[in-house]
């Protein structure tokens, strides 16, 4: 786990005060590649970590070696734990290991570094999406959130039209690259995603909070909901088992392979048909949804149910032959030998 590595090269330069690279990824057990990417990332976060260049040289703390974090700033402790807090969510070595470096922070910092560690956190689980680019704005809400101050959003909504609302920010989620902000507002708490928040202004006005509220649980009552929406129509499809991947990558979560007495795809009765075939369950919002993910597939994918997928895959059939279907274009006259 990321969270641990970067934990343990911050300790490791406290009491060494200064560290290669190569030093780094023998301690660890990883590749030089690796350690030196911890080490830019801890760099980058505004952790005081730097390199010295030339023979000799390594990273180092800035004020060299210390067995406490008493040196950091209210800033790069709030960095640190911005860092860590996200990867800390799904690992309890990584909340062990938190827990340990909040204690280890200045108590005038504490309570900052504490809700800088509970400001974003990571679901893991996929729905399908991947490699987006992190908005910008996400920075400027986790500002938000740790200084707890009201956020005014201007958003656009599914229909995209825009509005305009005075929100407290409660905290980020990162889920398959798209970035959620839980916030409450004067109907309750509401979801936003960042990527639909088209302008933001962190205000004076302190934010409230309610102080019994856990990000990872209020996410967890949300996920639930958005999933009943997004799996309201399942289809059972038929594919060559090497595809499975391909599809997991398209359905995320909401693909699940049938499994057979014999304990693979599409063993036993009505698990596979020959040819190397096994049933799959898929699940999105509409009909439309699931054929417009399958439509290119063609012949190596067979909807057998619901008859709504399979009308929906012939009607955009029709579509493309429609369109596309006309007699070919005359192939251009060759060129002249010379």
């Amino acid at each position: 786990m990321r969270a641990d590595r970067l934990v343990a090269a911050l300790l490791l330069m406290q009491v060494r005060g200064r560290v290669t690279a190569a030093e780094l990824a023998a301690e660890l057990e990883v590749s030089v590649a690796t350690a030196r990417r911890d080490l830019e990332a801890l760099s980058a976060a505004g952790v005081p970590v730097y390199p010295q260049p030339g023979r000799g040289g390594g990273w180092s703390l800035v004020g060299g070696a210390r067995t406490d974090l008493s040196g950091l700033t209210a800033a790069e402790a709030q960095a640190l734990f911005l860092l860590l807090g996200p990867a800390a969510a799904v690992s309890a070595e990584a909340r062990a290991a938190l827990r340990k470096l909040v204690r280890a922070v200045p108590r005038t910092f504490r309570a900052d570094a504490e809700a800088a560690a509970d400001a974003t956190m990571v679901d893991p689980a996929r729905w399908g999406g991947r490699d987006r680019p992190r908005p910008a704005m996400v920075t400027l809400l986790q500002t938000a959130v740790v200084r707890r101050r009201r956020v005014r959003l201007a958003y656009a909504g599914r229909t995209g039209e825009p509005s305009r609302r005075l929100v407290d920010p409660w905290g980020l989620v990162d889920k398959d690259d798209v970035w959620y902000l839980v916030a409450g507002t004067g109907r309750g708490r509401r979801t936003f995603r960042v990527d639909r928040i088209t302008g933001a202004e962190v205000t004076d006005e302190p934010a409230e909070r309610p102080g019994d509220f856990d990000l990872a649980a209020a996410w967890q009552e949300i996920a639930g909901e958005i999933e009943l929406r997004r799996s309201r129509t399942w289809a059972t499809v038929l594919v060559e088992e090497r595809f499975v991947p391909v599809l997991r990558d398209q359905f995320g979560r909401h693909c699940h392979p049938e499994e057979g007495p014999g304990g693979r795809p599409g063993d036993g009765p009505g698990g596979g048909t020959g040819r190397g075939r096994v049933r799959v369950r898929l699940a999105a919002p509409t009909p439309l949804d699931i054929a417009r993910h399958l439509a290119g597939w063609g012949a190596l994918i067979e909807v057998v149910e619901p008859r709504s997928v399979r009308d929906e895959l012939a009607r955009i059939g029709a579509e493309l032959v429609a369109r596309h279907g006309g007699a070919p274009r005359p192939a251009a006259p060759a060129a002249p030998e010379r």
